[in-house]
């Protein structure tokens, strides 16, 4: 029941309440969800390994984090509730993924819950553009002050704006934690790799319909949103999987064949990619370094960044606007999350760290395991599951690059995800003990200076490049 409720509970944020709830949703259904799940997951904390990760510590530091960059960077103790009260439910999300989903099986219905999600955007988008969308009669030659038909902003799950020549396009989205497309196709790029999952050697009919056709799909979804950062995203995840295939350099060509085969069906809707069409982007990245300087403990506050510069916009960089909102604190907590993920994932993923089963308890008791819900996998799976992670966080963190979503429900459950899968080798001798607390903490910090330190080496190139 808990694991069925968590579910729910993911979906709810992702679709919002008035869609799954309708007019029940002014009962506060996600809140309600919330605590009954909590309630009942009380039980399971005991002995689980929520309590050796260190990213259940990055949480909490985050939460802190969080809060303390409200109260002191904005001065405001009610806003410093409000902040960390928005931030907990995203990062509920890997403890409840962490106790509940104890086995592949459990794996795959979290990534149903994900294509479903996907599924219902893109069928609702594609909907509204079958229905008709408004039409552009203003014939402008640039973006600059043309005018939006008024009908044209009320399509829920379409955002109407301009291209770079002028001409009026419209974008996929989703609504509550996808509200705008860019959110939307980092969701989806990494809801690709996930779907793989289903996947069955020498099943062709069957992965045809499981897999290759929801891929499919998916691709055509995020084409819908025009996104950028998500096409750049999906071409450094083709990379990645064709590597181990057919090695770096056909890799390569590939992906840039990839890349090139978007640009020419306008994947982007006609907004150029480039260090030109870049610009105020970076712009924004320098600003966010700046406030970094000017707040490095606790940053200027969660939600913040745009009361600091002169478009009001956010820095559209996840590590810009950690390190700005939160500090130093709030970046090194959020390292202290992402590089343990990355790690794990990374061992899991790696035939070489991956040894043959050893139980860990007699083979005579082995339905203990099973009595505790942790599916016996093999080394191959294993390795499969890991490498499917680490190609849905590369899509993630790439496409973060280009938005302003360090602290959203996706990365939380991918973090989940990795933890699980390393839990199930680990019970079974497969993988070596999670690192130490003690080690984690300074490559951490490592992490967040190199991070700093990356960013900044860019912004100096770009710059001197203009």
């Amino acid at each position: 029941m808990a694991f069925a409720l968590s579910v729910l509970y993911f979906a709810t944020y992702y679709l919002t309440t008035p869609v799954l709830f309708g007019p029940l949703a002014g009962f506060r259904i996600e809140l309600i969800l919330a605590i009954l799940i909590f309630f009942i997951s009380l039980p399971k904390l005991p002995g689980s390994m929520i309590l050796k990760t260190p990213q259940s510590v990055a949480l909490i530091g985050l939460a802190f984090a969080v809060f303390m960059s409200v109260l002191v960077g904005a001065r405001w103790v009610t806003g410093a509730v409000q902040a960390i009260l928005g931030f907990i439910p995203n990062a509920f999300a890997y403890f409840l993924v962490c106790l509940h989903c104890n086995s592949k099986k459990k794996l795959q219905i979290v990534v149903l819950m994900l294509f479903s999600v996907c599924l219902f955007v893109i069928a609702n988008g594609s909907i509204a553009f079958l229905h008709g969308v408004p039409d552009d009669s203003s014939h402008m030659d640039s973006a600059e002050e043309a005018p939006m038909p008024a009908e044209a902003t009320t399509i829920p799950y379409l955002l109407a704006m301009r291209s770079d020549a002028g001409n009026l396009i419209y974008r996929l989205r989703g609504l509550g934690l996808i509200n705008d497309p860019n959110d939307f196709g980092q969701l989806v790029v990494c809801v690709i790799p996930l779907v793989f999952i289903f996947w069955r050697p020498k099943k062709f009919p069957r992965n045809l319909v499981f897999v290759l056709l929801p891929v499919g799909i998916l691709v055509y979804g995020m084409f819908l949103t025009h996104s950028r950062g998500a096409l750049l995203a999906l071409v450094a995840v083709a990379l990645i999987a064709a590597r181990r295939r057919i090695g770096t350099l056909p890799a390569l060509l590939l992906a840039g064949g990839v890349f090139a085969a978007a640009m020419a069906l306008h994947f982007t809707g006609g907004r150029d990619i480039s260090a030109s069409a870049g610009s105020d982007r970076t712009e924004l990245w320098s600003t966010g370094l700046q406030l970094l300087k000017s707040h490095p403990f606790f940053g200027v506050g969660l939600g913040n960044i745009g009361d600091y510069t002169e478009s009001h916009l956010t820095a559209h960089n996840s590590l810009i606007v950690c390190s700005a909102e939160l500090g130093i604190l709030g970046l090194y907590f959020w390292c202290l999350f992402l590089f343990p993920t990355l790690r794990n994932a990374l061992v899991v993923s790696s035939p070489e760290k991956v040894s043959e089963a050893v139980p860990s308890v007699p083979e005579d008791d082995a339905t203990l395991l099973t009595q505790r819900g942790i599916a016996i996998a093999d080394k191959a799976e294993v390795a499969r599951l890991g490498r499917l992670l680490v190609l849905s966080l590369t899509g993630f963190l790439v496409a973060g690059w280009f938005l302003s979503r360090a602290f959203v429900m996706t990365l939380f459950l991918l973090g989940g995800m990795v933890e699980v899968i390393y839990e199930m080798a680990l019970r079974e001798g497969m993988v070596a003990p999670r690192l130490r607390l003690a080690r984690v903490l300074p490559y951490s910090g490592g992490l967040a200076v190199s991070l700093v330190l990356m960013m900044y080496i860019i912004l100096r190139t770009l710059n001197f490049m203009h």
